[in-house]
């Protein structure tokens, strides 16, 4: 049987495939139908293919990206409430600092409140230079107080409660002979910066962004 089927390949005609017995055209098919295969892939259906595993790709992000912003639609009063929250808490800590015009005042009450509680001012003195921050602009002062322990204490607790942001730093005790203290310390105090010079420290950043 095997020499048979051998017989059927021997003496074929290329030129007249037609003539071929059974099996040699039944081989010829087969070879002719996976090299058309093999070039239908190669020419067309990759390209296809690799289209559509990006528009898989694509399709998978697009659902991430839905299901986020579903999330988010969801949760969206919670956000506004969150919002409304936070601008109130920020407005209430902003009208604790006090405008340009009314630091002299703030000044005059830290300066009461030292002395209502019986202390001396050896030193109170503003610099002469503020330090702008973002929205705010920082003033220190530097104090030299005397007085006993208590009074002290007293001051420090007033000062925690002025309506304004004023805090103390960098404080040094030094006891005298006599009992007495004598307080080394920095008041610092801050205020908001009004709409002209937040827009000059936002043209001078601009302006510093550009010659970078």
């Amino acid at each position: 049987m095997a020499i048979a089927v051998l017989d059927q390949f021997k003496n074929l005609n290329t030129r007249d495939p037609g003539s071929w017995p059974a099996l040699p055209k039944l081989l010829l098919l087969v070879a002719l139908f996976a090299a058309i295969l093999v070039a239908a892939y190669f020419l067309d259906w990759q390209g296809q293919i690799e289209q559509l595993d990006a528009g898989r790709a694509q399709e998978t992000q697009l659902k991430d990206q839905f299901k986020d912003k579903k999330r988010q639609a969801v949760n969206l009063d919670l956000y506004r409430q969150q919002l409304r929250e936070i601008d109130s808490s920020f407005g209430a800590l902003l009208k604790q600092l006090p405008n340009k015009s009314q630091m002299e005042a703030l000044l005059v009450d830290i300066n009461q409140a030292g002395l209502g509680r019986g202390l001396q001012f050896d030193l109170f003195r503003p610099a002469q230079q503020e330090t702008v921050k973002e929205f705010y602009a920082e003033l220190p002062i530097t104090l030299k107080v005397v007085g006993n322990y208590h009074d002290m204490g007293a001051f420090a607790s007033d000062i925690g409660e002025l309506s304004r942001i004023v805090t103390l730093n960098d404080m040094a005790l030094n006891v005298a002979k006599d009992g007495t203290l004598t307080m080394d310390a920095t008041a610092k105090t801050f205020r908001y910066l009004d709409d002209e010079e937040l827009s000059a420290q936002r043209a001078a950043a601009k302006a510093a962004k550009a010659r970078k």
